[in-house]
């Protein structure tokens, strides 16, 4: 079977935006699916990036962040992340969530991967980074942040992610790339 991967087979009857506030919004679509029949897609848009940031120093330490993620009512710990606004260099959001949750500002950046984080029910998308060349400072948490950062090795931090007792996708995905990219020696 040949593919057109530039057609999209959904056709759009109508879209009613049924919720918005500074960081997300909600729009319902009324649809046919690719077979003609009649539907409702719900879409989350967000409107910042999100930006994850992976600090690594020359011993394969980094540094992780507790906190109390209230959409699936538990504690996460997960690298230090957050969002970045889409008309600033998603580069400069990550020296900022760096700074702000950690303290750590780096030398050194790395683009490690960009990603749709949940393609079918939203657009948020995400960019990782490696920071490197850290240097220490105090930690500037936003008001409605209470965290806890930690300092852990990396081979720790690996097998957190590959137990599943870490399950936050952006730190699964940077992890597992990191550990790719270190067995091919590329960091």
């Amino acid at each position: 079977m040949e593919v057109n991967e530039n057609k999209n087979p959904w056709t759009t009857l109508k879209s009613e935006k049924v919720y918005d506030s500074p960081w997300i919004g909600l729009t319902k679509h009324d649809v046919l699916n690719p077979n003609g029949n009649p539907g409702t897609y719900s879409v989350v848009h967000f409107k910042n990036l999100a930006i994850g940031i992976l600090p690594l120093d020359k011993d394969y330490n980094t540094w992780i962040v507790g906190q109390y993620r209230y959409p699936i009512n538990q504690y996460s710990w997960e690298i230090p992340e957050g969002g970045g606004k889409r008309d600033v260099e998603p580069i400069e959001s990550a020296k900022r969530e760096l700074l702000e949750e950690t303290g750590i500002t780096a030398g050194k950046w790395t683009k490690v991967q960009e990603m749709y984080l949940s393609n079918s029910a939203s657009d948020e998308y995400c960019i990782l980074y490696i920071a490197q060349d850290l240097t220490f400072g105090k930690a500037q948490p936003e008001d409605e942040e209470e965290l806890v950062c930690k300092k852990i090795h990396f081979d720790e931090l690996y097998r957190l992610v590959e137990t599943g007792e870490i399950t936050d996708s952006l730190t699964v995905a940077i992890v597992l790339k990191v550990k790719i990219m270190m067995m091919e020696r590329k960091i």
